[in-house]
């Protein structure tokens, strides 16, 4: 040993690290090791939160701290124009959105926590955390608070923000998971050391130990428990101390006031040489709540996969060649880049939007359009990631991928509606809020009554074992975590869930508003006759085929003969018609109601040929030039099998079912007679606001209101419903106004909702009733002695997989077949077609040579 003293260390004021020579405080004031430290402090004070310090050396300063990185090299760049053009939405009243991915969220408690961030920045207006993913999504006020300052603060809740990007999500989530697995490891170390030392200690008190002996063990238990606390279970104290700065119930607070108290009596104790130290309880319990959470986390994970459409509906390795390759190899569609040709053979799936370069083939794109007839692709056409090819093979030019194409974008629009809380969740919320705080109430009462009646260390011992096997960590996670595995069997099923809550509003009973073509019927209507000149058949293909409505499709498949001219200033409005200019001469195709607000007048024959086809239940289409109706088709289009056996299902759950259609009335009463439908409750003609008049009717007069439609037409009625349902039309457009879209044809994916609906909020209220079962029956056995902390330990995280295990259970039966048996004569209930002949026919077969045949055809 030296001759010369060491001159003692100053030890910086914020992180308690050496404060290097040059930066002491001469005066005696304090001393920051770097300047991070001295705005972090200074900050601290600014805010009121310097107790921060007082709690600190409470717990002693063993904690591992480090000095906080500077603002200016950890979140300046949040503040560049660059990168808020590339993550930062702007919205029209002034205020920002923007996702960040964070570090360190593992439950509930930590969605609770982070969405009182505008408790705690300035600035922030709303803070919404979906747990499946750990993406927070904000929205704050740019002239209120930088977003770096913003970034700063979810930082100093422990949670570290990072843009959301996928190959960055990936490294974080991998280093978030070794950080996990590394304190894992050291809990495990430290609570097998503590049992080492325990074991000698009881084996001590058997046998008899030297003074000496018996004192060293129990400072190395001090030592272990130490390291115990202030590493691995520094998660459980940081989350404790943030749910304090915020003011809120936390999950992590009944754990750390057991931590803490267990902790500091077990030091006193190894102080005074006498008394139970309970660090090896203290290091198994941090053991097993790590490995609790590990094993949730991975759950969690697994959840968000099960509703990853990305990765279900793309494959996952695709042939590709780059740049001046001639040769296509295998390669990983993560790897793909913007520019890429891609090989898709015949029966694949395209792995990203892009452009044809060579190949003809047909692509279902049902999925995305809701369209169930492929579409022809070649040279120069786009094709989405997520359809499949059936034809040639094409080579594709790779322009958008991930989160940029098409079906991400689509996914975006579901994760949204996904971090939206149902009622149900937010009540769960509330309960395991005052839930903690009423388990800390009974804590300190538990630790007054056994101090009073026995003594400390028996009071100690049972508030620890009531604080820990008390937790409401199943509370909490029962309604979310069975929400996500319903939402995920849901996805399965084809029945994409944007917004959870609609679970929880179809699982009663409501009215139903169905639209008809393509929702009730197969939406593909046939023309079963024509009346009128057979040249304006070309003018019907040249107008309807720049429409996609199932009508549409209908005329231009029993139309198409010959050249097709061309048609310029064509306007679709969705309100029954199209309208157009062919061949210099305005032409119009639409429905009678369509033409009667326009004012084409027809001649009395075609208007009473009309009334006869729509009387019988036929879809009757007006062809219009010069503002002159010359021409009609007439069309069917049967029910869905199996619709009436839907219906029936609908109606046992409950259900009240109602029919709004923009087709005419025959038609619809028709179809509401074939499937058994009250004709009061079936409205023909019915246009989208009218639509939307009703919706509104039904939800004022009280109950619950379900609208199924394509999406399109029907967008506002969706958008107004308690749940909208879209059955067909662009998955996007059906998305951006419903609830749910049902990628699957028929109407058995609607009781299929509504089954699963029922069974998730039955099993939502099954785990609700374990979880306060199973908080109040242990509880009650840990304030009785019965109980210690050991046992509450192993019990607690058996909890949490309880909870899933039921949800799992429950959710993953089968739904059950649908009803079978029932005759649905559709085909016998179609009327016979009437004689499709107008006065021209009949004066031909009176022999009147002057006849107009020629402008008559008949179409059977």
């Amino acid at each position: 040993m030296g001759t010369e003293s060491a001159r003692p260390s100053v030890r910086c004021t914020h992180c308690e690290l050496p404060v290097p020579a040059d930066l002491v405080d001469r005066d005696g004031g304090p001393s920051f090791c770097c300047n991070g430290c001295r705005t972090v402090h200074a900050t601290l004070n600014e805010l009121g939160l310097d107790g921060y310090y007082g709690l600190r050396r409470t717990l002693g300063s063993g904690t591992d701290v480090k000095p906080p990185a500077s603002g200016s090299n950890t979140y300046g760049v949040f503040d560049r124009e660059s990168f808020v053009e590339r993550h930062v939405q702007q919205r029209e009243d002034g205020l920002c959105e923007v996702e960040f991915l964070l570090e360190g969220v593992h439950c509930a408690a930590c969605v609770w926590l982070v969405e009182r961030l505008p408790r705690a920045a300035k600035g922030v207006v709303e803070a919404r955390l979906r747990l499946s993913d750990a993406v927070v999504r904000l929205v704050y006020d740019p002239g209120a608070a930088s977003l770096s300052t913003i970034a700063r603060a979810l930082d100093g809740l422990g949670y570290p923000p990072h843009p959301v990007q996928g190959e960055e999500r990936r490294e974080i989530e991998h280093r978030a998971d070794r950080r996990r697995l590394v304190r894992l490891g050291v809990a495990g170390a430290c609570a097998g050391n503590a049992m080492l030392l325990a074991f000698a200690l009881y084996a001590g008190e058997e046998s008899g130990m030297d003074r000496a002996y018996e004192q060293f063990f129990r400072w190395s238990s001090l030592l272990v428990g130490a390291v115990a606390l202030a590493w691995p279970g520094r998660t459980f104290l940081r989350g404790a101390w943030a749910a304090i700065r915020t003011r809120t119930g936390n999950l992590d607070l009944p754990i750390a006031i057991a931590l803490v108290a267990g902790g500091i009596v077990g030091a006193i104790h190894v102080v005074r040489g006498s008394g139970e130290i309970y660090f090896d309880s203290l290091c198994v319990l941090v053991f097993l709540l790590l490995v609790g959470r590990h094993v949730q986390q991975r759950q969690q994970r697994w959840a968000a996969d099960a509703v990853d459409l990305t990765r279900a509906l793309t494959p996952l390795a695709c042939r590709a060649r780059r740049g001046d390759e001639t040769e296509f190899s295998e390669v990983a569609v993560d790897e793909l880049e913007v520019g890429d040709v891609v090989e898709v053979p015949s029966g694949g799936l395209v792995p990203a939007d892009g452009v044809v370069l060579s190949g003809r083939a047909r692509i279902d794109q049902a999925l995305l359009t809701g369209e169930s007839e492929p579409v022809s692709v070649d040279v120069g056409s786009s094709v989405h990631a997520g359809t499949r090819s059936d034809g040639a093979p094409l080579h594709v030019r790779v322009e958008a991928l991930g989160a940029n194409s098409r079906i991400g974008r689509l996914m975006e629009v579901v994760q949204r509606g996904l971090a939206a809380k149902p009622p149900i969740v937010r009540l769960t919320d509330r309960i395991a809020g005052w839930f903690v705080v009423v388990l800390s109430t009974i804590g300190i009462a538990c630790t007054a009554y056994w101090w009073a009646v026995a003594d400390l260390a028996t009071a100690v011992e049972r508030t620890v074992a009531l604080l820990i096997v008390a937790c409401p960590c199943a509370l909490g996670l029962a309604t979310p975590l069975t929400l996500a595995v319903a939402v995920g069997r849901a996805a399965r099923r084809g029945l994409l869930v944007k917004d959870a809550g609609a679970l929880e509003r179809l699982s009663h009973a409501s009215t139903i508003v169905l639209d008809k073509t393509g929702t009730l019927t197969g939406g593909r209507p046939e023309v079963v006759a024509w009346c009128g000149p057979s040249e304006l058949r070309s003018i019907v293909v040249a107008l309807e085929a720049r429409s996609s409505h199932p009508v549409a499709r209908a005329l231009v498949r029993a139309c198409a003969q010959g050249p097709v001219p061309e048609a310029t200033d064509v306007v679709e409005r969705h309100d029954g018609g199209i309208s157009g200019v062919v061949d210099g001469r305005t032409v119009g195709v639409g429905s009678p109601r369509w033409a009667r607000e326009r004012g084409f007048e027809a001649d009395a024959d075609l208007a009473a040929r009309a009334l006869e086809l729509e009387s019988t239940g036929h879809t009757v289409v007006l062809v219009a030039r010069d503002e002159k109706v010359r021409a009609l088709a007439a069309l069917l289009d049967a029910p869905r099998p199996g619709a009436l056996a839907a219906l029936d299902d609908l109606r046992a759950a409950g259900h009240r079912l109602e029919i709004l259609s923009g087709d005419a009335d025959g038609p619809v009463r028709r179809v509401a007679d074939l499937l058994e439908v009250p004709l009061e409750h079936a409205r023909g003609a019915v246009d989208p606001e009218g639509k939307l008049a009703r919706v509104r009717e039904l939800r004022t007069s009280g109950g619950q209101v379900v609208m199924v439609g394509d999406g399109v037409n029907d967008a506002a009625a969706l958008a107004a419903a308690d749940v909208g349902v879209a059955v067909h039309g662009g998955a996007e457009a059906s998305l951006a106004a419903a609830d749910v879209y049902v990628s699957r044809p028929g109407l058995e994916p609607l009781v299929d909702l509504v089954a699963i609906a029922r069974r998730t909020m039955r099993t939502v209220r099954l785990n609700l009733g374990l979880s306060l079962a199973y908080n109040l029956c242990l509880g009650t056995l840990a304030v009785t002695g019965h109980v210690d902390a050991l046992v509450a330990a192993i019990v607690m995280p058996i909890s949490s997989a309880t909870v899933l295990a039921v949800a799992l259970l429950s959710l993953s039966r089968p739904l059950g077949s649908h009803r079978v048996g029932r005759t649905e004569p559709f085909d016998d209930a179609v009327p016979a077609l009437p004689s499709a002949t107008t006065r021209a026919d009949r004066t031909k077969e009176n022999g009147d040579e002057s006849s107009r045949q020629d402008e008559v055809t008949t179409c059977r």
